[in-house]
């Protein structure tokens, strides 16, 4: 008899106890596993104890901010590759950078579809680049991708890269020369439908260009289409 797959652990993190109570529901009715916590200053202590495969976690909330949550999971290294979603009344540009750059791999804005939320979920933890090359370390342009090690170095330059960035660049490098429309890039890099609206790719591209630095030019804009990076042919 086959063992049934364990069920995924998802940590719910709002100061609002009706709002974890209702993502809380959703979970549960699809299969996941739950923990919720209401306050922010628990949060850590959380982490480390329940072992989540994914964190939903409010960014306005009292004593300690999302942000500054999200930041503090990154700097441990047990805890930094756990991916975690936001959730935000701040719908503004800045905003939604800040919560990237912070280290989140998603931002959904308030009022938000429980529907939508759960297709996020679910495309995050099941997300991969299957299908593509395996070579260990990619060489493009001056821009150094070791997959096993996850580092990237521009010119033996460390640079660093959150979880969806390094799979972002890693697709753009596996496939350079080709041009990438973004439903194609929500797919293989988020795993996500075309049906859900999202502006997510131009913010991570964006936030990856600056990474880069002068090597950041080498991932273009193919207006109205998507992004690709160029081959250099010198």
């Amino acid at each position: 008899m086959v063992a049934s797959e364990e069920p995924k652990k998802i940590l719910v993190v709002d100061d609002e106890v009706d709002v974890t109570e209702l993502l809380g529901y959703n979970l549960k009715q699809r299969g996941f596993l739950t923990q919720s916590v209401n306050d922010p200053r628990q949060v850590l202590e959380a982490v480390r104890a329940f072992k989540p495969d994914l964190i939903v976690l409010d960014v306005m909330m009292p004593d300690l901010s999302g942000i500054q949550v999200c930041r503090l999971i990154r700097q441990e290294s047990s805890l930094k590759e756990i991916p975690i979603i936001f959730l935000s009344a701040k719908t503004e540009e800045g905003d939604r950078i800040e919560g990237f750059e912070s280290g989140a791999d998603d931002y959904v804005c308030k009022p938000f579809s429980p529907r939508e939320l759960m297709l996020r979920v679910s495309a995050i933890l099941k997300r991969g680049l299957e299908g593509y090359e395996t070579s260990s370390v990619l060489n493009v342009n001056g821009i150094n991708l070791d997959v096993e090690h996850h580092r990237v170095q521009v010119k033996e330059r460390p640079v660093e890269l959150t979880a969806t960035e390094f799979r972002l660049l890693r697709l753009l490098m596996q496939e350079r020369g080709k041009v990438q429309t973004r439903e194609t890039l929500l797919q293989k890099v988020w795993n996500y439908e075309n049906d859900i609206e999202t502006r997510t790719v131009d913010t991570h591209m964006r936030r990856l260009r600056e990474k880069l630095g002068d090597e950041g030019s080498w991932l273009e804009t193919v207006r109205g289409v998507g992004y690709r990076m160029i081959e250099n042919r010198s």
